[in-house]
């Protein structure tokens, strides 16, 4: 089975069945202390990213998860909630868990109050790792919102990307997500990562055993490389795009940390959402739309690609292809979960 991935593996992939393996995992974070509630919802949010072709987010975070929980680096028990601060604003607290079901509680408050008022806003913090953040901004915008979601801080504790013309990790990847309600096959949905790669895939690779796309890592001395290991050993992500991507990272930082701050845990989210039925009625808008990304989609392709993709799509028919066949994971990564499954057990 061809299976969308970054990783040039040493080893082979094994295929599970989705309901097997979201079982497993939820059995895992209840046993690390989750409620069956968070424990669900993580493991489906992870289970769906790898149905998206998002591997780096996927069930390999599992492992990463549980050894945050028993560092204490996330709080198993903890349950968010959604909070007014001190200046009038709404926020939701994570309370220092795991940030899926903090981002899905926020993605639910922020649609519904743009709905009400036309915009809205609301920050996430004191949260863990919030999983593929294009889950949430698809969310919005299947409920007709313009979605933006930008954040994350932390260069404290997450000293991951070089900045423009250096080479000493100082800045976290800072992701940003835009959704907004698209033609006849979905939302267009941007999810990126401000650096050259996003940083589950380096973890992703390590567990796997696997090697890294060319000219994304560099290692401490400041030269590429492909081995995941070199990250570790105080190497450096290459910002994405150069300046533009150092750019984008500078504000998302500047947003997270010195306007949301101080960031706890992990990292601190902004969230925007836009009614757009506002401005236009979904069904024209959605014509307009059509029409625009039907001519990206007719475009010929360049030499080296098959066709012209439009963001977000990619990912919807991935799931619907791979939903019959399962979740195709490394061997070794799957063979790291039933290990820490049994442990429980």
């Amino acid at each position: 089975m061809q299976v969308r991935s970054k990783l040039q593996l040493k080893g082979k992939r094994i295929t599970v069945a989705i309901d097997e393996v979201i079982k497993l995992v939820t059995g895992i974070f209840c046993h690390a202390g989750c409620s069956e509630k968070v424990a669900r919802e993580v493991s489906e949010h992870l289970a769906d990213s790898d149905l998206c072709g998002v591997e780096s987010h996927g069930l390999m975070r599992t492992l990463q998860y549980v050894d945050q929980f028993e560092s204490d680096y996330m709080k198993a028990g903890a349950e968010p909630e959604i909070v007014i601060n001190k200046f009038g604003a709404v926020e939701v607290d994570g309370n220092g868990g795991i940030g899926i079901p903090a981002m899905n509680i926020a993605t639910e408050h922020v649609c519904q109050r743009a709905k009400e008022n036309g915009t809205a806003a609301i920050a996430i913090r004191n949260v863990g790792h919030t999983g593929r953040i294009g889950a949430f901004s698809e969310q919005a915008a299947d409920n007709g919102m313009l979605a933006i979601i930008i954040g994350c801080g932390g260069r404290v504790n997450w000293r991951q990307v070089a900045p423009y013309g250096g080479c000493k990790a100082i800045l976290p990847t800072n992701p940003y997500s835009i959704g907004i309600p698209g033609g006849d096959r979905g939302p267009v949905v941007l999810d990126f990562a401000t650096s050259k790669i996003a940083g589950g895939w380096i973890y992703a690779a390590r567990s796997a055993d696997a090697l890294l796309p060319d000219n994304v890592l560099m290692n401490s001395q400041g030269e590429i490389s492909r081995d995941p290991e070199d990250y570790f050993r105080g190497g450096a992500i290459l910002p994405a795009g150069g300046a533009k991507g150092y750019a984008l990272s500078v504000v998302a930082e500047v947003i997270a940390d010195a306007m949301l701050g101080p960031v706890t845990t992990e990292g601190s989210w902004l969230m925007i959402a836009l009614d757009t039925t506002r401005y236009r009625d979904p069904r024209t808008m959605q014509i307009i739309a059509e029409e625009i990304l039907a001519e990206l989609r007719d475009c010929p392709p360049a030499p080296g690609f098959d066709k012209v993709e439009v963001p977000g799509e990619r990912e919807r028919d991935y799931r619907e292809k791979m939903k019959s066949k399962g979740i195709c994971l490394p061997e070794q990564t799957w063979q790291q979960i039933l290990a820490l499954s049994d442990q429980f057990n």
